[in-house]
């Protein structure tokens, strides 16, 4: 039988990052591992969610002595409150995201920076909210959503529109338990509200209103944001690409775009493609421009355009230190404020472009929409000009790189399933090819892996091992954010990886003409899987917390990655974890978190900090699944 020879392994790829930890050695630059050495041992006091700050009488801790801050609060009200406080944090940043896609969408036209790309999704999105189309320019069409997406922030009665598109088995339960997500703004607020001093005490009020807040994030900002950025920019199609350090060129131009907001990172994708400015660049000396991504901008970039993925969120110094990079452009989220520091030592230009993510030290060029193609062809012309600052003896680009297919929102998905089914009419456009392939047993299930990586762990290997596992034992993954760039790191997303499957993945692999791992984008488009899961749900005919599909979020780290687990968890989805939320100083909090949620949404966390461990019990919570359904 054939093998698949072209996986990257956790220790070719952590020898990559030896090697260029000398550089910074070499020029006395500190990177995360410095940096993480000097905080160990961590605070236990923070590390189990049982310290409180929330006004200046504290700070306070709970300890056997000390079981109660001064106010009174005890140990499951404050890891409760802070619990909350983090998911209304990361609800906001992705709801801000979004926000900023519907002022770009407002901004539209057709001659300016930014224009209308997918025009029927736009008219499918205007009929859903009940926006008037007819005898409409496709621009005003444009405005009109963007307008009544922004008032899905601050609307003063009613609840997300978004939500009718769940499963109505969903919207009963979120009904029936008053969790319903309002107005996206107020329940950031609300949030924060109950968490200041001498307000809500009960933790499992608490925890009610994450699971509410988190849903305005799923089901509201996050998947606004991914609707109106398929409509800005292109619903992803499949494409080929590359990811890891190796796509950094010698003899190019390299730029990295970092972050999360494909407004920024668009522009300068497009810029670099202008023929004036290429040739501009080999003037210079140079082959020519060479884009590549970080982070989830990455991941935008590569399923629009095809553009490479030089790495996920702990190889942003490393990018710098191949000594390679003329120009690092960051938007927001997840971006080091170590950055210009290190740039420094280089010849790295480090520019920050959103007034959300000021970084001193950085070039500051604020982005705006009606100059924001002008100002991505000044960038790419400062980058041309750096190209000749470069050190030769502090070059070094490591050769690991893999080939990756990337891009398969729910649209795609349903496309290559409609293409080997064509001769059933009967399933076209569903995803009942599917859901009949897990009844059958071919597919056990399915898993969707989201996450960062984290220095608390060894970095990428918690994913890496789990991925492995579940593609022998015939399990599909779906794969966002810092987690599939894992995948494309190891080599995981190119199709020769199906021989890595059980046989029955290997089959669906080769009939629907997919790699095992499929590759649906940025952390905000974890919106996707939501309704991936809903529809086959729907398809299938059985409530969600019934299906053989989970979550898992096995390197998680940041406050955003709590709101999306509150989400998926009120979706009806088990998620599976490999870091620990900080609350377990609280036992009733953990015991909310991992059972309470159950009586709720039928769904919580299982948590489990050795991934062979944790992978045995996602595998042992699909078959509990399928035996319960008698398949």
């Amino acid at each position: 039988m054939k093998t698949f020879d072209h996986m990257t392994t956790i220790e070719q790829m952590e020898s990559d990052t030896a090697k260029l930890k000398e550089i910074a050695c070499k020029v006395c630059a500190e990177t995360w591992e410095d940096r993480n050495k000097s905080q160990t041992p961590h605070c236990k006091f923070g590390e189990d969610g049982i310290c409180c700050k929330n006004c200046s009488m504290g700070p306070c801790r709970i300890t056997a002595k000390a079981p109660r801050g001064i106010c009174g609060a005890d140990a499951h009200a404050i890891a409760g409150r802070n619990y909350l406080r983090t998911i209304a944090a990361g609800t906001a940043s992705h709801s801000d995201h979004a926000r900023e896609i519907l002022h770009v969408l407002h901004s539209t036209s057709p001659d300016g920076s930014y224009k209308v790309r997918d025009e029927q999704k736009l008219l499918n999105l205007a009929k859903e909210w009940g926006v008037p189309t007819e005898g409409k320019d496709i621009y005003a069409v444009a405005h009109a959503v963007a307008e009544a997406g922004l008032e899905e922030f601050g609307k003063p009665f009613g609840f997300q529109r978004f939500i009718k598109r769940a499963p109505a088995e969903r919207q009963k339960v979120w009904k029936e338990h008053d969790i319903e997500p309002r107005a996206i703004d107020r329940e950031i607020a609300t949030s924060l509200h109950m968490t200041h001093m001498g307000n809500t005490a009960d933790a499992e009020v608490l925890v009610r209103q994450g699971l509410r807040t988190g849903l305005s994030n799923g089901w509201g900002g996050s998947m606004i944001g991914t609707e109106i950025t398929d409509i800005l920019f292109g619903t992803p199609t499949v494409r080929s690409t590359e990811g890891n350090l190796g796509v950094l060129e010698k003899d190019m131009v390299n730029i990295v775009v970092h972050g999360h907001d494909p407004a920024f990172s668009e522009m300068v994708v497009t810029a670099a493609e202008v023929k004036e400015l290429v040739d501009y660049a080999k003037a210079k000396g140079s082959r020519g421009i060479n884009i590549v991504g970080l982070c989830c901008t990455a991941n935008e970039v590569a399923m629009r355009h095809g553009v490479r993925m030089a790495g996920n969120f702990l190889q942003q110094e490393n990018a710098i230190l191949t000594g390679a990079v003329e120009m690092m452009c960051v938007d927001v989220q997840c971006i080091f404020p170590a950055l210009p520091a290190l740039s420094d030592c280089f010849h790295t230009k480090f520019v920050t472009s959103s007034p959300i993510a000021r970084i001193p030290g950085s070039i500051y060029v604020e982005f705006k929409t009606d100059t924001a193609f002008d100002q991505a062809k000044e960038l790419i012309k400062m980058a041309i000009d750096n190209y000749q600052n470069r050190d030769a003896s502090k070059l070094f680009i490591p050769e690991s790189k893999n080939t990756a297919v990337v891009g398969y929102p729910c649209e795609q998905i349903i496309k290559h399933l409609d293409g080997v089914t064509n001769s059933h009419v009967d399933t076209l456009g569903s995803y009942r090819p599917a859901v009949d392939a897990i009844k059958a047993g071919v597919l056990r299930g399915a898993v969707g892996i989201v996450g960062c990586n984290n220095p608390r762990v060894r970095p990428d290997y918690s994913h890496f091992e789990i991925m492995k596992e579940l593609l022998r034992n015939d399990i599909l993954i779906v794969a966002t954010g810092c987690a599939a760039q894992v995948a494309t790191k190891a080599g995981l997303l190119n199709k020769d990886a199906k021989y890595l499957c059980g046989a029955g993945l290997r089959r669906v692999c080769e009939l629907v003409d997919i790699p095992p791992i499929l590759h649906m984008g940025a952390c905000i488009d974890i919106s996707r899987i939501l309704l991936l899961v809903s529809g086959i749900a729907e398809d299938w005919g059985v409530a969600t917390t019934q299906l053989p599909i989970i979550g898992c979020a096995p390197e998680w780290m940041s406050e955003k990655a709590v709101s999306i687990a509150n989400y998926v968890v009120s979706s009806g989805i088990d998620v599976y974890l490999g870091i620990e939320p900080q609350v377990k100083g609280s036992s009733q909090m953990m015991e909310l978190i991992t059972e309470g949620t159950r009586k709720l949404t039928g769904a919580g966390y299982i948590i489990n900090k050795e991934p062979h461990a944790l992978v045995k019990s996602m595998i042992d919570g699909i078959e509990a699944k399928r035996a319960a359904l008698g398949i």
